[in-house]
């Protein structure tokens, strides 16, 4: 007969061994996550890609093709139906720009990125140190507001924040 506290025991086991392991210093908790890319020279570009839009107008179709003689001239002219046929309403876009290189995105990183954010008011969930939803949010209303519709973070963004350091040789005088 299997004793009440050995079960508790057993089943306390059993749990601890389906948790997940502790989490590392990966801020993209979403794999497919968009990511900065390393370019030769060592810097890094992120890329937005926004897909175009379409939408259905009502057009001709060419459902029978002309026919044409040898000497050019059309024996049956081509038969059309009306029919929705699509149309581009906004084009697909492709933005790129300096970003900060993966291996700078830590915990500690994002988490610096989240208290910088809340400050300005544009975040605001709790500081988790992931690039999440909200993170990605706030990232994207705060370049938006400045002409960079991405919720990917800029190189640009970050000096500005006061994330990354500004190389000397950058900085305007006042």
């Amino acid at each position: 007969m299997i004793r009440p506290p050995f079960l508790a025991a057993l089943l306390a086991s059993c749990l601890v061994a389906c948790t997940g392991a502790m989490p590392d210093d990966n801020p993209w908790p979403d794999i497919d996550a968009p990511r900065p890319e390393r370019l030769a020279d060592g810097t890094c570009q992120a890329r937005e890609v926004t897909p175009a839009v379409y939408e259905h107008v009502m057009g001709e179709v060419q459902v029978v093709q002309a026919e044409i003689a040898e000497d050019g001239t059309v024996l049956r002219p081509p038969i059309y139906r009306r029919a929705p046929v699509p149309r581009v309403v906004t084009p697909r876009e492709e933005l790129i720009f300096a970003s900060p290189c993966p291996e700078d995105f830590t915990t500690d990183f994002v988490s610096t990125l989240q208290r910088a954010l809340a400050a300005r008011g544009v975040f605001h969930g709790p500081v988790s140190g992931m690039l999440d939803a909200p993170t990605t949010a706030a990232i994207r209303t705060w370049q938006t507001e400045r002409g960079l519709p991405s919720g990917q973070l800029s190189l640009e963004t970050a000096r500005f924040l006061g994330i990354i350091a500004t190389p000397i040789d950058q900085i305007e005088p006042a």
